[in-house]
């Protein structure tokens, strides 16, 4: 029996159906195969930068640090085939299990998912990125015949500067999920994942980018306990709606107002949907004439307000192609629905907390960094339960050049590894397959 009065309809990122009456459960990361599958690669996944590797030996090179004489001239890219077969055997567990090692680029990367055993014998999933480095460093000392007066530098180039600093500075190798340590609270890893790796993942393409996102920032909801009891409903809704394109929504809203319209218009036409809908209808008048909505279902309605953040973010950074302008659409797209229904905002007002503090951390007068480079468990970004960071990453996907760090700069590896996996490359199907 489903958990959940609630059904939705799926559709892709092209406005097709894809699935039908899908109870609101089934899309759960505590229960759809294919966000299980998702966050069982990401936490056992790690890209190594082979032809960074060799270039790092070279020069003696890690990061900002270089240790002049201490170069080495190993060629690791034409012997990546037998670099891997020898990571996979120390890697591997038992005979079968899931360890897999794919080849990228002529060999100048690799895809490194360790097996299952390794994690699930691990209190954190530093396992990964600990196995991968070690396996690597091994392979290439192995390989090479490296001496024991070289070898540390190779540890180094697959190591980085740990453990004189607390995270792999100028390693070769690669995780999604930043290390421990960074994460700001309980249950923020998955959380922690900047907006340009979502974006390179699924190739800028804005819904999918969106939905990888929010399946990461939702898993994030669940894991930190903000799931539990009647709150399990609420971010399920979110994340249906905003995140999964729950209805349609999110695409006939982008759709109705791509051309020529605005905020304003998205605003308008979300609260004409909800009312269609039933989701909210018509109250009380004030002595001015002015119209106060009411909602039964103020989850729901939450969940509207979320898709139609969505929508006026792409609506509005797709039409100037710009990202800098998704802190000001959170704030005043919600503003006006406020002022336009008398009911609360997305997220009860928390989104527009989170664009005020952004706008100022991200272009403003701090000017510290662009949109792409922050993540959920940012201390501007982390206040909304996971339905900031996917507006941030679509607009991301549709910006055309305008940040100073572009998804290119600081993510490209990323889209040449992790985004030739199915999974993360295509999220709303496969997660649709899997309700």
């Amino acid at each position: 029996m489903a958990k959940f009065s609630d059904t939705i309809d799926l559709y892709d990122d092209q406005g097709k159906l894809l699935k039908s009456g899908v109870a609101l459960d089934k899309i759960s990361p505590l229960t759809n195969p294919g966000i299980k599958k998702m966050i069982s690669l990401t936490k056992r996944t790690v890209a190594v930068n082979l032809g960074g590797a060799e270039a790092f030996l070279k020069t003696g090179k890690a990061g900002k640090n270089q240790i002049p004489g201490r170069g080495l001239n190993l060629d690791l890219v034409a012997n990546a085939g037998a670099i891997k077969e020898k990571m996979f055997k120390m890697l591997q567990v038992t005979e079968g299990d899931d360890t897999e090692i794919k080849e990228f680029g002529g060999g100048k990367l690799l895809l490194c998912t360790v097996p299952s055993a390794r994690i699930d014998a691990a209190a954190t999933y530093d396992a990964a990125m600990t196995a991968v480095s070690a396996a690597a460093t091994y392979a290439v000392i192995d390989q090479f015949n490296v001496d024991m007066f070289n070898g540390s530098t190779v540890k180094a180039a697959f190591w980085g500067t740990y453990p004189q600093t607390m995270d792999p500075s100028g390693s070769a190798c690669a995780s999604i999920l930043s290390i421990p340590q960074n994460n700001e609270g309980l249950g923020y890893a998955l959380r922690n994942i900047q907006a340009n790796h979502c974006v390179m993942i699924t190739n800028k393409n804005a819904m999918q980018g969106a939905a990888l996102s929010a399946t990461f920032e939702q898993a994030g909801e669940f894991e930190m306990g903000a799931a539990i009891g009647p709150f399990e409903r609420a971010q399920l809704l979110l994340y249906a709606y905003q995140g999964l394109n729950a209805n349609n929504l999110v695409y006939d809203l982008v759709k109705k107002n791509g051309a020529s319209g605005t905020i304003g218009t998205v605003v308008q036409s979300l609260v004409e949907r909800a009312i269609e809908d039933k989701v909210i209808t018509a109250g009380k008048k004030g002595p001015s004439g002015y119209t106060f909505y009411e909602t039964k279902d103020p989850m729901l309605w939450n969940a509207y307000t979320a898709a139609g953040t969505m929508a006026a973010t792409m609506v509005n950074c797709g039409a100037g192609r710009f990202a800098q302008a998704v802190s000001s659409t959170l704030l005043y797209f919600n503003d006006l629905i406020e002022h336009e229904t008398g009911l609360p905002g997305c997220d009860y007002g928390r989104v527009m907390g989170v664009a005020v503090g952004f706008s100022f951390f991200s272009h403003s007068i701090y000017g510290g960094g662009g949109p792409g480079i922050f993540n959920g468990n940012h201390v501007v970004t982390r206040h909304a339960a996971g339905v900031g960071l996917p507006c941030i990453v679509a607009a991301c996907a549709l910006d055309a050049g305008t940040q100073m760090f572009t998804p290119e700069s600081t993510s490209k590896v990323y889209q040449d590894t992790f985004g030739k996996i199915p999974e993360f490359a295509q999220p709303i199907q496969h997660i649709a397959q899997g309700a």
